[in-house]
């Protein structure tokens, strides 16, 4: 039975009070459809299963209520209301609201090409955890995206803790991948050979011997952009293109996103004209450590209409 409890509310505003436009995070990366979230374009809305510090995992649906204000509405049993604070937090940092993106803003707004996303385009939805992000960003290298879709859903569904209520499952602890069998990896999520970087990444976290997680916590001042990279470098199935996705859902937007996508798309929107690695950065450099949001907010504009 759903919950009969009043939505949960989350105020859409960053740090410094900057805008947010929902629907343009929602779409912010197709990272973000893949399971345990799901945009449901029909309904504006997103759905996903997060974990919680206590209790089963709950299975939630975020949707825009009024001017500045996105309700929550909970699947399954009535929440605890000491759990409420909980699950908010875990939302907020699902919707990246706490990152302050004023200074970009001032940059965009003087930029005819980026001017619109200085109302409220930039926050990247994540994962509760990095562990989720990584392993996700991993499953999207070197192979179809539909491949990509079918290994992360295997994930989930077969070693993902079920939901209150049962609407869903969330995705996987470390331990949980790092207890799989070998076969699992090969002839169920058929990873190929991603299955013995995902076991080994997922073996290391559970045993904390690498603390991912400290990567979205410490503030630039003591953990710079450089030394981020090169942990995400060290990590087993990690390149260049991986390390600088992750980088954008951690917040840290230095590395611009270079690949077989963006790379293409980048020269169709400068009118067919293909441009260098080189030439590239030095465009989006006026942007300094936003570089490479500004990038991809350029690439992706279309993903949504001017008039959404």
């Amino acid at each position: 039975m759903a919950s009969m409890a009043a939505p949960l509310e989350l105020v859409l505003a960053g740090p410094r009070g900057e805008p947010v436009d929902l629907w343009r995070t929602f779409l912010s990366h197709g990272v973000a459809d893949l399971p345990p979230g799901r945009v449901d374009e029909e309904a504006r809305a997103y759905e996903t299963t997060v974990a919680l510090p206590v209790g089963k995992p709950r299975t939630v649906r975020i949707r825009a209520q009024s001017s500045g204000v996105a309700a929550v509405d909970l699947r399954g049993p009535r929440l605890a209301e000491r759990a409420r604070p909980a699950l908010l937090a875990v939302l907020r940092r699902v919707l990246n609201l706490d990152e302050d993106l004023s200074a970009f803003y001032e940059v965009a707004a003087a930029d005819p090409e980026l001017a619109w996303a200085a109302a409220g385009a930039g926050r990247m939805v994540r994962s509760p955890t990095v562990f989720e992000d990584v392993v996700k960003t991993i499953c999207t290298t070197n192979c179809a995206w539909s491949a990509t879709q079918r290994m992360v859903t295997a994930l989930v569904d077969h070693l993902g803790d079920e939901s209150a209520g049962g609407h869903g499952r969330a995705f996987p602890t470390p331990a949980a991948m790092a207890a799989a069998r070998e076969s699992f990896y090969r002839n169920v999520a058929r990873t190929g050979y991603r299955g013995a970087y995902l076991r080994s990444l997922a073996a290391s976290v559970a045993a904390r011997a690498t603390d991912l997680e400290e990567l979205r916590e410490a503030p630039p001042q003591e953990l710079p952009d450089e030394e981020v990279e090169r942990r995400l470098l060290a990590l087993p199935g990690v390149g260049p293109y991986a390390a600088a996705h992750v980088m954008m859902l951690l917040g840290r937007h230095s590395r611009l996103i270079l690949d077989s996508w963006t790379r293409p798309k980048y020269a169709r929107l400068n009118g067919g004209v293909a441009a260098s690695d080189v030439e590239i950065v030095a465009r989006f450099a006026p942007y300094g450590r936003f570089a490479g949001l500004a990038f991809w907010l350029y690439l992706t504009r279309d993903w949504v209409a001017d008039d959404a």
